[in-house]
């Protein structure tokens, strides 16, 4: 019995050593996974959660001669690989995959299973990722090659993303590697909007610009003792300039909504009377336009909460716009009626045109800035092509949205959705 017990107490402690060891190989994992993204130039989050890991670590209890050797063996086996592996891989809000030597994957965390259709535990990531990128970073960790930089990868289904992938070895007294996927994808389609409209604004300016120039040089040349062309050309310049100027108002104003981009709530805006400001205002340009403004408006109080001046600037865009490019129709009809449909209750107003109407394939880009559905119109009529993503960015502003309808032939109808107060 004493042999028995003696063993008993040996085995233990040495048990007891390997989940020692096992301790720093944890610990080895947790600092890896933040070189991983102190690489990748992530946020603290991630330390806080491999210290959680390293605590968690250093209460577990050692055992000695009093626990059995069965016992210890069981949280050895069990307890570190599920410290390990679901609550390291989990703490970890990108796609994470940890793997072994020939490449296999091991774990993968849930957002990693949301990012990747069909990965699981024993699926060859080499098979996975056929990328050469992909394949030359694998190659690179497995084989000691300390890589140079992080890689890009493109990931086509379920939807098109874009990550920046970095690879590390867990420790040197384990196989396993873990693979972190940080997405870019927002960051990068910012930037191309960013190089987009730079481009468009700068297309937009360069052609009054070209115009006044070639006026200036004729008023100096040909045109200097001409009273009559002098005369036409000063107005043209005059209208390129007053362009222009329209559209820096409306670049300045699309860049404090994109500043601020949430609206705190404030006071409440009486549609109804803001709506009749909007339509007084524009009296003169649906009279010169033969265009009647009719109304049709829900009774009782139509208040919600917002920005009177920014709500104004909607319905003024929203209306110009049916009287200008609505014009045929020779009517512009605005409603102001309670949202049922929703499952918050809120008010819809609609204005609507009775004139040529919006061909279908426009109408989910048409809220884009610089986006025409015809361009000669757009400027015949002094648009800048940025009034209807100021109307957007607005609404989001007001936890709104817009909603459109047209029928070509048969005109179009703009519906404000806005949530009561």
């Amino acid at each position: 019995m004493a042999d028995t017990g003696a063993e008993r107490t040996t085995t233990g402690q040495a048990v007891a050593g390997r989940l020692w060891n096992s301790r720093w190989l944890l610990a080895a994992g947790a600092i890896a996974i933040m070189a991983v993204y102190g690489f990748a130039g992530i946020s603290a989050y991630v330390v806080l959660a491999a210290l959680t890991v390293l605590l968690a670590a250093a209460l577990l209890p050692t055992g000695g001669a009093s626990r059995s050797a069965e016992t210890i063996t069981t949280v050895e086996a069990s307890g570190l690989q599920r410290l390990s592996g679901e609550y390291l891989a989990a703490a970890v809000a990108d796609p994470l995959i940890i793997f072994d030597r020939t490449a296999t994957i091991v774990h993968a965390n849930a957002a990693a299973f949301a990012a990747f259709v069909g990965i699981a535990p024993g699926l060859s990531l080499s098979l996975k990722f056929r990328a050469p990128e992909m394949q030359a970073l694998l190659d690179g960790v497995l084989s000691g090659t300390v890589a140079s930089d992080a890689v890009d990868y493109t990931e086509k289904l379920p939807v098109e993303r874009a990550y920046r992938v970095s690879a590390s070895s867990v420790g040197h007294a384990t196989d396993l590697y873990v693979l972190v996927f940080k997405d870019q994808s927002e960051t990068r389609r910012i930037d191309r909007m960013r190089a987009d409209f730079i481009a468009n604004a700068s297309h937009e300016l360069r052609t009054p610009l070209a115009s006044i120039s070639g006026f200036i040089e004729t008023l100096r040349g040909p045109a200097r003792n001409d009273p009559a062309a002098r005369e036409q050309f000063l107005q043209i310049m005059q209208n390129q300039t007053g362009r222009m100027a329209r559209l820096i108002d409306d670049l300045l104003s699309l860049s404090r909504l994109e500043m601020k981009p949430y609206l705190r709530p404030g006071t409440e805006v009486d549609l109804r009377q803001t709506i009749d400001s909007v339509i007084d205002s524009l009296g003169p340009l649906a009279s010169e336009n033969g265009v009647v403004i009719e109304r049709d408006y829900a009774e009782g109080p139509l208040d919600v909460p917002g920005d009177r001046d920014e709500l104004f600037q909607v319905f003024e865009n929203l209306l110009e716009n049916a009287c200008k490019y609505g014009q045929p129709g020779g009517r512009v009809r605005v409603s102001i009626a309670r949202g049922e449909a929703g499952p918050e209750p809120g008010i819809d107003v609609t204005i609507r045109d009775y004139g040529p109407g919006i061909p279908e394939e426009h109408i989910p880009r048409i809220t884009e800035r610089f986006y025409r559905v015809d361009v000669e119109s757009s400027r015949t009529q002094k648009g800048t092509g940025l009034g209807l993503s100021i109307v957007k960015h607005i609404l989001t502003r007001h936890n709104a949205r817009l909603s459109i309808k047209s029928e070509v032939g048969k005109g179009a109808a703009f519906t404000v959705h806005l949530p009561a107060g």
